[in-house]
């Protein structure tokens, strides 16, 4: 048997449920509920009353880093479902007109670079994507899911074969 030290303590804001349940933590707040599974033989997260703790096995720089990235996480979850988070990508265009649009779970990006096929970028998760004139705004709880939509929607709008000084087309993130 191992003995579990005591790393990180975070005391859980009000108006925010956390539940522990077999390496899995699930948040609940006024916004939602979103989830994050956390796993490693060497690291834990243990539940006591309004506070949460993060125990390792092993103090090494490895476990050291696990914490680091899972207090993180914690607090993004925390944030999230409390606040939630926005990010804002600019629609940029010289040459060509392009419109953007959302359906269903995907945006068309259409006429970009006079290309007549539509390119289409994936919707993650519960991410909300507004377009309004020359920006496009994602909301949502889940900051991974925000952060590979915008990714998404920026890979989608990537320029090959032309020289990237001279044309500049394309969706960019300004903030995240």
């Amino acid at each position: 048997m191992t003995d579990w030290k005591e790393t990180w303590t975070y005391d859980i804001p009000e108006g925010v449920t956390l539940t522990v349940k077999e390496g899995e933590v699930r948040a609940k707040g006024k916004l939602g509920e979103t989830s994050r599974i956390l796993n490693d033989n060497y690291v834990k997260v243990s539940m006591k009353g309004k506070t949460l703790k993060i125990h390792v096995s092993k103090d090494n720089k490895r476990s050291r880093g696990i914490v680091g990235t899972w207090a993180s996480e914690i607090k993004s979850l925390c944030n999230g479902v409390t606040t939630g988070f926005e990010y804002e990508l600019k629609i940029d265009y010289t040459h060509f007109p392009m419109r953007v649009s959302v359906k269903g779970n995907q945006v068309h990006v259409e006429n970009f670079l006079g290309e007549r096929s539509p390119r289409i970028a994936e919707i993650r998760g519960a991410t909300k994507v507004s377009v309004k004139g020359d920006k496009v705004i994602l909301n949502g709880i889940d900051k991974r899911d925000l952060g590979d939509t915008a990714a998404n929607i920026e890979r989608a709008t990537k320029i090959k074969g032309f020289d990237l000084r001279v044309f500049q087309d394309g969706i960019y993130i300004l903030k995240g």
